[in-house]
Parts: structure tokens; sequence; C-alpha cells
């Protein structure tokens, strides 16, 4: 036989016996070649010695981190609403453009005269200071507008009067003023009374970013507890500048026991200043005038009252001065805050108002914004009216 072909055969031989012993290998749980493994196992043990892969388990979203509100600086308030008060009643204006026609007749100081009756000033106000101007006039150059500017500026100055002290109480209580040192050292308490519509939780609201722009913490009190829209309210303007609200979830809940509450709280947390809002209310209202009287009683258990703040609309003008003294008899007034003194307001009632009851206006507002309340400027006011 030729030896090609006897080799070729044994080739082919070798090659049909390795197939075979392959196969047989397998099915008696043999090695299985590497690369046959490494794409994936070939037993049951090999399935479980195989590492499960751990999903990551899912994450709730996360709220995004609130965001308080920086409060305008009160320097910077001051200037900004310096300039709005040149519409907070004319009539300063009105006053010299008589006043410089010269050689003025008696129509012309009818004319002055009905100017201040008009802007809310009171009779004995125009009274008073229709005498010095005549007297003025007499001796000055009525033609000179700087000259007969510098007397008005003079004489309104003084009606407003710089010299009242219109800075906030918001000095800590000391055992000396009647705390008994249990409860955590309280804060410097404000009441903020007045009639409904004045704005007077908003002016609450306002306040306490005042104090926040200050540098000072507080606490609210929701004392108005026959408006739950009241409390919601106070509870909005709060959360802006991070002030706690205490309030009560029950409609019609005694309001003394709110005010008293939230002194105890503020002493608690040792904040600077809690501010009580109280519903708004008539001055005829015997019954309600006396609530308020409670309210306070109530919270001086705690602390002592530094500030009882009236909340006046300056656009009510001498219906305005009524309300004022009845609530000064009620709680004793402290200071004035005149809301809405814009162009709508008269400008009189600063004086009249200061007058009348013996107390300073300590806070005006101009307007809706969050920032539209400042400490009151005499000759800011004064420079305003005269344009």
């Amino acid at each position: 036989m030729d030896p090609l072909l006897i080799v070729l055969i044994v080739v082919v031989v070798l090659a049909v016996a390795g197939g075979i012993w392959f196969y047989a290998g397998r099915n008696r749980g043999g090695q299985v070649p590497p690369e046959v493994s490494a794409h994936k196992p070939t037993s049951a043990d090999d399935v479980l010695l195989t590492p499960p892969v751990e999903e990551a388990p899912p994450q709730a979203p996360q709220a995004p981190a609130a965001t308080l509100e920086r409060p305008e600086s009160i320097p910077g308030r001051m200037q900004r609403l310096r300039s709005r008060l040149a519409g907070a009643g004319s009539f300063g204006k009105a006053i010299l453009s008589v006043l410089s026609r010269g050689d003025l007749t008696e129509a012309d100081w009818e004319e002055i005269e009905d100017t201040l009756l008009t802007s809310d000033l009171g009779l004995e106000v125009t009274t008073s200071l229709m005498d010095e101007l005549r007297t003025q006039a007499k001796v000055l150059d009525t033609s000179d507008p700087d000259a007969i500017r510098t007397v008005l500026r003079e004489q309104l100055l003084e009606l407003v009067d710089p010299g009242m002290d219109r800075s906030l109480n918001l000095t800590k209580p000391t055992p000396a003023d009647g705390w008994d040192g249990a409860g955590g050292e309280p804060a410097a308490a404000v009441l903020m009374v007045g009639v409904n519509g004045t704005g007077k939780t908003t002016t609450c609201g306002k306040l306490a970013r005042v104090l926040v722009a200050d540098g000072k913490t507080a606490v609210m009190g929701a004392a108005d507890t026959f408006r739950a829209a009241a409390a919601d309210q106070l509870t909005t303007w709060g959360e802006r500048v991070g002030v706690d609200v205490v309030r009560s979830e029950k409609e019609g809940a005694d309001p003394a026991s709110v005010a008293y509450d939230a002194v105890r709280q503020a002493a608690r947390e040792g904040v600077d200043v809690v501010v009580v809002d109280t519903a708004g209310r008539l001055q005829n209202k015997a019954g309600l005038m006396d609530e308020l009287g409670k309210i306070k009683r109530v919270m001086e258990k705690a602390a002592p009252v530094g500030e009882v703040l009236l909340v006046l609309d300056a656009t009510t003008g001498q219906n305005g001065m009524r309300q004022a003294q009845v609530f000064s008899e009620a709680v004793g007034i402290t200071g004035i805050v005149l809301t809405k003194l814009d162009g709508t307001a008269k400008g009189g009632i600063v004086v009249t108002v200061q007058k009348e009851l013996g107390v300073p206006v300590k806070l005006v507002g101009l307007g809706e914004g969050a920032d539209d309340l400042a400490p009151f400027d005499p000759e800011g006011f004064v420079d305003a009216l005269l344009g």
C-alpha cells in the first residue's frame, strides 16, 4: 500500500478519536476548555458561585433647601422711603407757592389757612402756624423763596418735634422689671393694636423683617384668633425670614392665652423680641377694648410689655384721632405706626396725633412692598413736604 495513503488514514482516525474523547469527557463532567467557560457557567455550582450584581436602592428625591429672604437694611429703607415721602401730603409746596407771590392779600392768607386745615393739622395747630407765618412775613421779603422756605421748614419741624424719642424699646426685661427669672430669659415684648383695615397684621410681618434686618431674632404671636387667615398670613411672613409664629389651631381661642404662649416660647428660645398681633376692633366696642387690656395684663404675667404700638391708617386723617385716644386709654400706647403715608395721605396727621397723645410716630409705611416700613425721620418728612 502507498505510504502516503497510510499516513492520511492515521490522521483521520486520530481526529475522529479526539472528537469522541472530547464529547465523552464533557458528558462525564470533565473540564471544559477555558474559551468555553469564559462565556458562561457550565454547572449549577458555577451559577451559585457567580456573585450577584447588586442594584443601588432608589433614592427619594430631595426637597430643595428653603432659602430665607434677606430684608433690606435700615439705612437703605430710610433712603428709599424718604424719596417716596415727597408725595405724602403736598401742603408744604402749596403754602410755599402762595407765600412766594409777594405782597400777600387777605385772600392769599385765607388760602394758606384752608390748605393747612385740609391737611389734617387741626384747628389749634393751624392757628398757631398761621400766626407765626404772618409775623415772619412782616420782617422778611416774601418775594425771596429761599427765606420763606427756611421759615416754613423751621415751623413745621418744630411741630413734628424731632426731639421725641422714636426708638423702639427693645431692651430685654430684668428681674427688677418684674420678671421672676423662671422659664428662660424673657424677650422684649411688642403688642400691636388698631382698628380693622389699618394693615396691622401686615405691619407685624414687616416689623419682623425690620428686626431681622437689624440683626435681631424674633417670635411672633398670632393673637388674632377670630380670623384664621390672619394666623396664616402671619405664618407666611415669618417663614420668609425664619421667624417662628405661635398660633392656636382652634379658631376663636382665647387671644390672651396665645399671647402668653408666645411670650413664654420666646423666653424658652432666648430670642430678642416677641411681636404679638391682635384682632382689629372698633374703638366704640367696650367689650373688645376690655379684652385688649386683658391681653396686655396676661402677657405681663410672663414679662413686661415694653412697646404698645397703635397702627393707624394715615388716610383716615382726623377720624383716626378718636381711635387713638380710646386705644391709649385702654392699653397705654407708647408709639404710632402710620401706614399708607403716601400720596393719598395729607401728612398733617403726623403732627396732630403726636400732639394729642403725647407719643411719637415711630414707624411709617409707604407702600405694599415687603420692606416698605421704616423708622420715621422727622427732617426727611418735612423736607419731603417742602419738595
